[in-house]
């Protein structure tokens, strides 16, 4: 008895001494499906790796945002990984906030990764960041819809025509409106949008010396548009919508178009859960006829804070979620569709991929149109296609995005809105000491 008692009592303390030596990395992310997606299937993960144990914390966009440069910045230390973008990656890099990750492991091939979206992600050579999933943006429609209109979707549509089939699509009185695009104030939200479309009508947020251009003919025509064709044929409350609410919009059949994130390709095709599944075309993002498309470069990556005591834990994790045997994992349970698009050449080298997603050469297209270094059609001092990296675009894109919603509202006009939006931006570089 006494020896069962003693063989228990030490296999108390061996469990107890396996809790203990169990590492738990917290991983903040953004509540999109993809990463969803993540935490769902990250029980392969630690089958694989028992020493880690996993805790999530899952945010809206820009709550997520705001959390994760107030730990970063100030070396709070609350994430061990955390869900950040093409913007901050660079930005963070140089000020040393980040943690390179140089231990991915020999079968992770970084070679692999597409180089419009490794580039984003790198400093000095150094990669500080793992694309979860790449995007541009892109049109996506009704093909029903369109069809009844009489129209038909070119490949590479105008903001013109983009007008016109969202007029004649949109039918109120049945729910439906001709175009859903993004209303939320965020400089990730409304302004990656808005940004990305004043490329394609010739504006630009700086000149070569730094002067905000919110004063010009270009913007004035960006956001007048903007706002002429949400009142026309948009969604009431649109300035509440973001990437989510849109997306669920589209898929209850509410949207006759929708100008987003290519990503999204892979949830409005879902038959689970996408009523209009069957009824979807794609088409690249409209142009002006100036040489320029309203396509911006994004990726959501994994990155590891350099507050993290726990970085070789945190870099397992980053090189499961973001390898090619994580895409084999996704194909496997969700289908291949379904697999996060836009990081690695092998994925639009797979024939399997390209016949389940009727979305992915458009989106390869796009991301690889995409130039962030030449974004605009007139010179800029900036790199950057929806935003600009910089790091007071963070508060100036979130600014002037409140003006803009105020616009789509009409609590504002789009003159108010642009006059508020150079006075602001101009304070806040002056201050700022621009041009540098």
């Amino acid at each position: 008895m006494k020896n069962k008692l003693m063989m228990l009592a030490c296999g108390v303390m061996t469990m107890s001494a396996a809790a203990a030596a169990k590492e738990t990395i917290t991983i903040a992310t953004v509540n999109n499906g993809d990463m969803i997606t993540m935490k769902e299937l990250s029980n392969d993960f630690t089958r694989q790796n028992p020493d880690i144990a996993l805790k999530w914390v899952t945010l809206e966009e820009n709550i997520l945002r705001q959390r994760v440069t107030t730990d970063v910045a100030t070396g709070g230390g609350q994430y061990d990984v955390m869900t950040i973008g093409t913007y901050e990656v660079p930005i963070w890099g140089k000020q040393g906030w980040l943690t390179e990750l140089d231990n991915l492991g020999a079968s992770y091939d970084v070679d692999d990764l597409l180089p419009a979206i490794r580039s984003g992600l790198t400093v000095d050579e150094k990669l500080f960041a793992a694309p979860f999933y790449g995007e541009s943006s892109m049109v996506m429609y009704r093909t029903d819809l369109i069809a009844k209109a009489g129209l038909e979707m070119p490949k590479k549509p105008s903001w013109g025509f983009i007008r016109q089939a969202a007029k004649a699509m949109t039918d109120k009185e049945a729910g439906v409106y001709g175009i859903c695009l993004r209303g939320k104030a965020g400089w990730g939200e409304n302004m990656a949008l808005i940004t990305a479309m004043s490329n394609s009508f010739g504006a630009r947020w700086f000149d070569e010396n730094w002067q905000p251009q919110f004063d010009t003919q270009e913007w004035h025509d960006t956001l007048q548009y903007y706002v002429d064709v949400m009142e026309e044929s948009g969604p009431p409350g649109a300035s509440a919508n973001g990437f989510n609410e849109n997306l669920a919009l589209f898929q209850t059949g509410k949207c006759g178009m929708w100008i987003d994130a290519t990503v999204a390709g892979a949830f409005v095709t879902n038959e689970k859960d996408s009523a209009v599944a069957d009824k979807v075309g794609f088409a690249l993002a409209p142009d002006k006829g100036l040489g320029k498309r309203g396509n911006w470069l994004w990726a959501w990556t994994l990155a590891i804070p350099a507050s993290s005591e726990k970085s070789a834990a945190a870099q397992k994790f980053i090189s499961w979620a973001t390898s090619k045997d994580y895409s084999a994992l996704v194909a496997k349970n969700k289908g291949w569709a379904k697999v996060p698009p836009g990081t690695r050449a092998s994925l639009y080298n797979n024939p399997e991929y390209m016949k389940a997603a009727p979305f992915a050469q458009i989106t390869i297209d796009s991301i690889q149109s995409a130039d962030p270094v030449n974004p605009t059609v007139k010179p800029v001092p900036y790199v950057g296609v929806q935003f600009v990296a910089i790091p007071e675009f963070q508060g100036i894109g979130t600014a002037v995005g409140q003006q803009f919603a105020a616009a789509l509202t009409g609590t504002m006009t789009v003159k108010e809105a642009l006059k508020a939006s150079q006075r602001l931006v101009d304070r806040t570089m002056r201050k700022a000491g621009y041009p540098k």
